[in-house]
C-alpha cells in the first residue's frame, strides 16, 4: 500500500494542539514496528470509515467519497521521549464538521484491532526453551 498523503493536500476545516494517550501511540508504533505499514483497517462500528496508520500520521478516511479525510493525528512529538506513560503532544485536524464524534470510537478500535494482530503474530512464532543448567 503506497503512504497516503492527502490529509497534508485538503484543507483541514479546523486544526488543534492535542495530545494522544501514551497507551495508544505505543500500541500503534509496537504494530508499525511489526506489521508492514502502511496499515489500514475497517472501522467496525462506523460504517464507511478506515484508519491508516503511518509513522508521521494516523488518517480517517472515508471510503464512500474516495478516501477522503475526515480526521487525522499529526505531527507525533515523540522524538528524544524518555517515558512511556505520558501522552503524545500532536496536531488534530479535523475534516468534516462531525469528525470530533468518532475520535476515540477509532482509537479504542485500532487498539482492539491492533492487540488482535500483534496476539496472532506472537502466537504464530516458535518458541525456543532452554532447559536450566542447575548448579552442582
Amino acid at each position: 500500500m503506497p503512504v497516503y498523503n492527502r490529509h497534508n493536500e485538503v484543507t483541514a476545516l479546523d486544526s488543534k494542539p492535542g495530545t494522544v494517550d501514551a497507551h495508544y501511540f505505543n500500541v500503534a508504533q509496537t504494530a508499525l514496528k511489526h506489521i508492514p505499514g502502511p496499515i489500514r483497517f475497517k472501522i467496525p462500528t462506523l460504517n464507511h470509515l478506515d484508519l491508516i496508520l503511518q509513522e508521521d500520521a494516523w488518517i480517517i478516511v472515508d471510503r464512500v467519497l474516495h478516501d477522503m479525510p475526515a480526521a487525522a493525528w499529526t505531527d507525533f512529538q515523540a522524538k528524544g521521549r524518555n517515558n512511556l506513560h505520558e501522552a503524545i503532544p500532536c496536531e488534530i485536524r479535523l475534516y468534516h464538521f462531525s469528525a470530533r464524534k468518532v475520535l476515540k470510537t477509532t482509537l479504542d478500535a485500532m487498539d482492539e484491532i491492533l492487540h488482535h494482530s500483534l496476539a496472532e503474530e506472537d502466537h504464530d512464532k516458535t518458541v525456543v526453551e532452554f532447559p536450566l543448567k542447575k548448579d552442582e
